[in-house]
């Protein structure tokens, strides 16, 4: 797509883990950490089919791989194992390269703001606490996958949690349900169409298309090595960016960087 065709944009939606801070190294090591012991390794051929899916769903999908493991490691084993070593990681990671100066650009010119992650509610607080200087700029427009605000099993690449995200934290009138679904109204199409979805999981790129929104898709350099399938079609982002730096606001309508000093 030409900038020249690209639509303005009124209102942005973030993802947050991979896309604005590094978190994503902190589920790989200690995943790793836990399959070592049993000469196993999670490789990024195997993590690309998890990134963006529910917890639970996640963990099936990547023991589904090692049937072989003791029967003593099971998800729930696992879980709770990850759940112990990540948390005394989450105060380390920090903004991924463009993150910072993004977000707190869009803040200062008054560009509506939100964060949509499928992080868990308890997760995004770890994550978030020591990084202020960013998510403040939310100013708590933030929708995790455990809030209760879209039903279970509708995680990404649904559309639900961006849809929630511009309805009930930027009070727009987007409606419901994934375009191709017929019942969305010209009205909400309208509304949709204006608003830019930040991703770098291939399921959130989906999503945010099923939501109507252009998407810029940010991929971990390691995805795209491993040759993992991506979207097309109706589904493919708009722009794909190696990182959040190369981003130019005005291509979008959005008020240009301040010149550098």
């Amino acid at each position: 797509m030409s900038g020249a065709a690209r639509p303005k944009i009124d209102y942005v939606v973030f993802d947050m883990d991979g896309l604005l801070i590094d978190s994503e190294r902190v589920y790989t090591d200690v995943t790793n950490e836990l399959l070592a012991p049993h000469g196993k390794e999670m490789t990024w051929d195997i993590k690309a089919g998890l990134m963006g899916k529910p917890e639970r769903e996640a963990a099936a999908h990547l023991l589904s791989f090692f049937p072989d493991l003791p029967p003593s490691f099971t998800i729930d084993y696992y879980l709770t194992a990850r759940r112990d070593l990540q948390d005394e990681r989450w105060p380390s990671v920090r903004p991924l390269p463009g993150a910072l100066r993004l977000v707190r650009h869009l803040h200062k010119h008054g560009v509506p703001i939100a964060l949509a992650t499928g992080s868990q509610r308890r997760n995004f607080e770890l994550k978030s606490a020591h990084n202020g200087a960013l998510f403040d700029c939310f100013e708590a427009k933030v929708v995790c996958a455990d809030d209760g605000l879209f039903p279970p099993g509708r995680g990404k690449p649904h559309p639900d949690i961006f849809l929630v995200a511009a309805e009930k934290f930027l009070g727009l009138d987007v409606g419901t349900g994934e375009m191709k679904e017929g019942g969305v109204s010209e009205e909400a199409r309208a509304v949709r169409a204006r608003g830019l979805v930040f991703e770098d999981g291939i399921p959130g790129v989906q999503a945010g298309k099923r939501a109507g929104m252009s998407v810029v898709w940010v991929p971990d350099a390691n995805l795209l090595a491993v040759g993992a399938e991506t979207p097309s079609g109706d589904e493919q982002a708009d722009i794909t960016l190696k990182s959040l730096e190369e981003f130019v606001p005005e291509e979008w309508g959005l008020p240009p960087y301040d010149a550098q000093p």
